[in-house]
């Protein structure tokens, strides 16, 4: 099956200035909108500061350290960035971006800060998944895309590639 959409690995260099990162360095890591796709970017801590950039499509942003070659892989990404980045796509409609946010609640009942309350279905079949966060009644839609087994691998997977420090 083909990808919908392909979110790069960690690229081990800034994507402003080209500089290789070099472990123990800071980084600051970007999931931006690039058209219909996601893109993962990466930036060193000068080119951040720089802020010669378009900030307007930035999904989520965070901050780690480059990992030692021989250090195993760690999630750069604490759950508060988790939820900032399904609150963002909440609007989304391109079915890979609908994809992605339904593992991303997947991932988010799992750690317990997601709630499943009930399913609504919508007229045209679609079935919506009615949830709210715990200590909060707000209820967040997500859209069941009735993914197959492998397509939930394929976008889990992705979701590891920016997820995780692999350099």
């Amino acid at each position: 099956m083909a990808k919908e959409y392909d979110i790069d690995k960690a690229a081990g260099a800034c994507g402003q200035c080209g500089r290789q990162l070099r472990p123990g360095e800071n980084l600051i890591a970007t999931v931006k909108e690039a058209g219909e796709e996601l893109k993962r970017e990466d930036f060193c801590e000068t080119c951040w500061a720089g802020g010669d950039r378009d900030e307007s499509a930035l999904l989520a942003v965070w901050w780690s350290k480059v990992p030692a070659p021989q250090q195993k892989k760690r999630m750069l990404v604490d759950d508060d960035v988790i939820v900032g980045f399904f609150e963002r796509l909440a609007e989304a409609d391109e079915p890979a971006k609908v994809n992605f946010r339904f593992i991303l609640a997947l991932v988010l009942m799992r750690k317990k800060l997601l709630v499943y309350e009930r399913m609504r279905k919508e007229g045209d079949g679609r079935e919506v998944w009615l949830m709210h966060f715990r200590g909060d009644e707000r209820i967040h839609e997500v859209t069941d895309p009735h993914m197959t087994d492998e397509k939930i691998a394929e976008v889990s997977q992705q979701l590891n590639q920016i997820m995780e420090v692999e350099m």
